[in-house]
């Protein structure tokens, strides 16, 4: 399986609170739904539903499974919500159990197990793992070198910290410009894969 990441992110790298003030407040963010200015239905709406078709399973870090899970399955009957409902579903979790996970077709893997269990999942035969928000989980993917593919919806706004999804451990990795799409907003939808062997 491939891992495909789909995040919003700022000027300055931020990806914290895309959807909602109340989403993520961590470190006093201030800037909660800051991508709505931007959001580009056509562009933007049409990468996430092209990115969701090919997803055989969403891979999601706690918080952002908790937020989806509170949003998704009452929005039943719209064709995104009903793919996003019906599709297998991980989160990586040391908190939730088995019988918090209300959101259909989740399974748990302990946060201790992630990585271990994350690479066997990618060395599994199938489609895309989708990845979208979970800064944690994808940070720590990408600083173990299991993302396959990195879509960054960049919008034009300098948030002036947050959360970000880039390891600072100091290594180097360089990928490859694949796609760029640019919404009438100035929000951009950039495709990067991995340079093999680099």
């Amino acid at each position: 399986m491939r891992i495909v990441v789909t995040e919003f992110i700022s000027l300055d790298g931020v990806v914290q609170a895309p959807g909602g003030p109340e989403e993520d407040t961590d470190g006093g963010f201030a800037h909660g739904g800051w991508t709505h200015p931007f959001f580009d239905p056509e562009v933007l709406g049409g990468a996430f539903a092209e990115g969701l078709s090919q997803a055989e399973a969403l891979l999601f870090g706690r918080r952002t499974w908790q937020t989806m899970a509170g949003a998704w399955p009452e929005r039943a009957g719209d064709p995104f919500a009903d793919q996003m409902n019906s599709l297998k579903k991980y989160v990586v979790t040391n908190t939730l159990t088995d019988d918090d996970l209300t959101w259909n077709n989740t399974t748990r893997i302990p946060g201790d197990e992630a990585v271990a269990r994350i690479r066997e999942l990618r060395e599994s035969d199938g489609g895309s793992l989708a990845m979208m928000g979970s800064p944690t989980l994808v940070r720590t993917l990408l600083a173990e070198g299991l993302v396959d593919e990195l879509q960054l919806i960049v919008m034009p706004v300098i948030l002036g910290g947050g959360k970000t999804i880039f390891p600072d451990n100091g290594v180097k990795r360089t990928f490859e410009l694949v796609s760029t799409v640019t919404a009438k907003t100035g929000a951009q939808v950039c495709t990067y894969r991995p340079v093999a062997g680099e």
